[in-house]
């Protein structure tokens, strides 16, 4: 097949829907199919253009034979609901002169990655200009999101999700991460013939429990009998990491817990200087991809903090590879929505910023290592037989396959 991804995320962004999408496309590439990739220079989660790429002009690079086309960028320095809106705007725009370009190839099938959903328009008239069929994978309900977390005014709701669903249903085929979202998916009126379960996954060949002492715990100073509480991925501000830093403050005075708060984003500054009298918290930057088992490794329990008010919008990429580690996870979330109903198995689930409940949930679990055990295996066992990488991307590959 030939296939058009377009994104404003790709490899070598190391979390999020960029790894995912240089994985997928690089799966396909093994598997016989041509892949060409439109995306943005990797600038996610630091908000900076990476070294050795340009946010104003447009560049061209094979990575794992995929051909990855890069188009010019604005990138705000503090996110904000009207800097984000201009940011992807300004991909939605750049990106179109290459859709031209790339329809001399004659794709059989644009795939479009939201956010930005601002593409979506232009690539479905270019899939009917090309005689494409065309694919909406939605990681994301950014338009939802962005109301929902105050990020754009609630008078406009109407008129854009109007706008919304009368462009999604036009779609040949809508994909989404989880079993609610696909439910939220029918509510703005997508046929359920279209509409296609297509989670994120994990390589559970290089993501697996680790058995020895993680470097991280020696590099860190970490005493070995402390109970690591790791969250490690964006510091957005949907990510609601506020309960963890409250819970660290709380136990500030018990030696056994120890914090670890691993990664880059629009919220860390602050975040960071909102712990910066708590010293039982230790900040690392995003770590090398090689070094990712190792890092996951190092936790005890992961942490999963989500905002009450984006917990079914979205379903962080990262809980795949927290499950296949084998160690337990606490998750916040309200009864009844999809990180509940997975993480009940793998873990805790505790109400959405009550910092006294996730400091239960830490206690029991630091009390009792039987039940950190036989949790933890339990999400390593459903993310094997669920969520394995090469599993989930065959299916893909077959409903590819019929969409075409």
């Amino acid at each position: 097949m030939r296939i058009l991804v377009l994104s404003i995320n790709y490899a070598p962004e190391l979390t999020g829907i960029g790894k995912y999408n240089g994985e997928m496309a690089a799966w396909l590439v093994r598997k016989g199919h041509d892949v060409c990739v439109v995306t943005a220079p990797p600038y996610y989660p630091r908000w900076t253009v990476a070294d050795g790429y340009s946010g104003v002009k447009y560049q061209y690079e094979s990575i794992e034979g995929v051909s990855v086309w890069r188009c010019p960028l604005w990138v705000p320095r503090i996110p904000s609901g009207f800097n984000r809106i201009i940011h992807l705007l300004s991909f939605a725009i750049s990106s179109f002169l290459i859709l031209v370009v790339q329809g001399f190839r004659r794709p059989d099938v644009i795939l479009v990655v939201e956010p930005p959903f601002f593409c979506a328009p232009l690539a479905w008239v270019f899939a009917r200009m090309s005689r494409a069929k065309c694919w909406l994978h939605i990681q994301d309900f950014e338009v939802d999101a962005a109301f929902d977390l105050g990020l754009l005014p609630r008078r406009l709701k109407g008129v854009v999700g109007f706008f919304e669903r009368l462009v999604t249903a036009r779609f040949d085929r809508v994909s989404t991460i989880s079993p609610s979202m696909l439910k939220r998916l029918e509510l703005k009126g997508v046929d359920k013939n279209k509409s296609i379960y297509f989670p994120n996954w994990v390589d559970t060949e290089k993501i697996y429990p680790l058995v020895s002492t993680s470097k991280y715990r020696q590099m860190l100073g970490l005493k070995l009998g402390s109970f690591v509480a790791l969250y490690s991925g964006n510091m957005g501000e949907k990510q609601g990491l506020e309960v963890v830093i409250e819970a660290a403050s709380l136990l500030n005075d018990d030696q056994r817990f120890q914090f670890v708060l691993c990664g880059e984003g629009a919220a860390h500054s602050r975040l960071k200087k909102l712990a910066e009298n708590i010293a039982n918290i230790h900040w690392l930057p995003l770590q090398p991809l090689e070094d990712l088992n190792e890092l996951l490794g190092l936790a005890d329990v992961h942490l999963l903090p989500q905002r009450a008010d984006a917990e079914d919008l979205v379903l962080p990429s990262k809980l795949t590879g927290m499950m296949a580690t084998g160690r337990p996870i606490i998750a916040t979330a309200n009864k009844g929505t999809q990180i509940a109903e997975i993480v009940q198995r793998a873990g805790k689930v505790v109400p959405p910023d009550d910092s006294m409940a996730f400091v239960r949930a830490l206690k029991e679990l630091v009390a009792d290592s039987e039940s950190c055990r036989s949790l933890g295996m339990a999400g390593r066992e459903y993310a094997v037989n669920n969520l394995s990488q090469n599993a989930v991307l065959t299916a893909f590959e077959h409903d590819l396959r019929s969409c075409i």
